[in-house]
């Protein structure tokens, strides 16, 4: 069985959608943010040293495994399925799908994260958003010119590229200006909202504020 332990607000709520994808036995262990800084609560140390979500734990006949960083997660639970949602057969999708695997928290991530810190942070934060924001249109941009060419990240299929970038996109459309003047990345994340695996993640993880 496999425990996740699932942050509100966070990264782990694609998780939840993967393992749902899979059809993977898990059980959820919810943690609340504080409410006066909005990090991790101090349990979330017991589990792992960073004290962060997402984390998993996985027994097996090889002992339990605790994994972190949702990268790390997908890609074990690629392996754990079979191969089920990881790279595509065709050479060229295989790379692009390692590509995004990869960009949604290497590239995409960091300005996203620089912004809503910026954005806590009176007067001096103000000035410095007004050059990230230039950054993050150069991602959506891109994103968009790949969606227009293809329905899923990996290629003609979904695939775990799909589930990682669904994260910051959310975020993107939340807080930085993903809007309908981009309608291919519109159109995915209505595409990946309506899933019955997204829906049933919804339900199972508790209440979600879309990044």
């Amino acid at each position: 069985m496999i425990v996740v332990h699932h942050l509100e607000n966070s990264r782990s709520q694609r998780v939840l959608w993967m393992l749902e994808e899979l059809g993977l036995d898990y059980r959820i262990e919810r943690y609340e943010r504080d409410r006066k800084t909005m990090l991790a609560p101090p349990e979330l140390k017991r589990v792992h040293p960073l004290g962060k979500s997402p984390v998993i734990e996985d027994t097996d006949g090889a002992g339990t495994h605790v994994i972190a960083e949702t990268g790390a997660i997908v890609e074990y639970l690629v392996e754990k399925a079979d191969g089920r949602l990881g790279a595509p057969a065709r050479r060229d999708d295989a790379l692009r799908y390692r590509f995004w695997l990869h960009y949604a928290e290497g590239s995409m991530m960091p300005p996203l994260l620089l912004k809503l810190v910026l954005g806590r942070i009176p007067l001096m934060g103000k000035p410095a958003m007004k050059r990230i924001q230039p950054m993050i249109d150069v991602h959506l941009d891109y994103v968009e010119s790949e969606l227009a060419r293809r329905p899923w990240f990996g290629g003609a299929d979904l695939t775990a590229a799909d589930v990682m970038m669904s994260f910051p996109l959310e975020a993107a459309r939340s807080r930085a200006g993903l809007d309908a003047s981009r309608p291919a990345t519109i159109a995915w994340l209505d595409k990946v909202h309506a899933r019955p695996a997204y829906q049933a993640a919804l339900a199972r993880g508790g209440p979600y504020a879309y990044a």
